[in-house]
């Protein structure tokens, strides 16, 4: 698969991206473990259809120390006992959190008070972060059709 557009190669794309990075890289140094982060960022990017940041975020994870059993049951977390109690409620703050469209209310009350359960305000507010970034790294990637399998851990800092 051929990419449709490199945003790298846009001056505008290429100054809008900066600054969604940038929103990313401030979130490696919140408190909430970079082991929810990236499973976060899988399983949302597993909604989405984004290649390329699935190939990214599961050799990251790995690269991190994540098991491939942990990685290769995100996709069935609910069923899965591989999970701790907040890494559920994160997994399910994400799916509900990029399935907007999918459920008239938003993010159920249940799923927020769940999380708050297991995660401080400063992590909720990292978590949401998460949650938004990648969807909008998945968008980018989707519309423009960026291929994967090719990324190794690290190359984007």
């Amino acid at each position: 698969m051929d990419a449709r557009l490199n945003p790298l190669d846009s001056p505008v794309a290429t100054k809008a991206l900066k600054h969604i990075i940038a929103a990313n890289n401030a979130l490696a140094d919140s408190t909430l473990p970079i082991a929810t982060q990236e499973l976060v960022r899988l399983r949302t990017s597993q909604i989405n259809g984004c290649a390329g940041c699935i190939d990214m975020h599961t050799k990251e994870a790995a690269h991190a120390g994540e098991t491939s059993v942990r990685l290769n049951l995100v996709a069935a977390w609910r069923e899965a006992k591989v999970f701790t109690d907040a890494e559920r409620a994160a997994l399910e703050l994400a799916e509900q959190g990029t399935r907007i469209a999918d459920a008239a209310g938003g993010v159920t009350d249940e799923a927020w008070a769940n999380a708050a359960k297991h995660y401080d305000e400063d992590q909720l507010a990292a978590l949401v972060c998460v949650i938004a970034v990648i969807n909008a790294f998945n968008r980018l990637n989707v519309i423009t059709q960026q291929p994967a399998g090719d990324y190794q851990p690290g190359q984007h800092g």
